[in-house]
């Protein structure tokens, strides 16, 4: 199961620039601060998490990446549920999930 760590790490990145994106998204669309604030220190959090990872410290990474990605999917699965719509809800509640299941499996090492 250790193979599962790199495939976290990159996954990490990934989803950190589509959470900056989306929150950047959310600004310049909606002119909302929460958004652009919100966006930028969650994926700041994952590229963290990713960067504790490759170091020395990878127990750090997975409780960073793991409590922001439980606390993005709080957000974003009700939102889909209720919007019905596939992006940023249902694209956020997907990596979201995905992103706790990777992390336990490569915490469960």
């Amino acid at each position: 199961m250790r193979s599962i760590v790199p495939i976290l790490e990159i996954f990490y990145v990934v989803f950190a620039l589509l959470t900056i994106a989306g929150g950047v998204m959310g600004f310049v669309k909606a002119k909302s601060r929460a958004s652009l604030i919100a966006g930028v220190v969650s994926g700041v959090l994952l590229l963290v998490a990713s960067a504790l990872i490759f170091t020395a410290h990878p127990i750090a990474g997975f409780v960073i990446g793991i409590i922001t990605s439980v606390l993005l999917a709080g957000k974003f699965i009700p939102d889909f549920i209720h919007k019905k719509a596939l992006v940023p809800g249902g694209l956020m509640a997907l990596l979201s999930a995905a992103s706790i299941v990777l992390t336990l499996l490569a915490f469960k090492r």
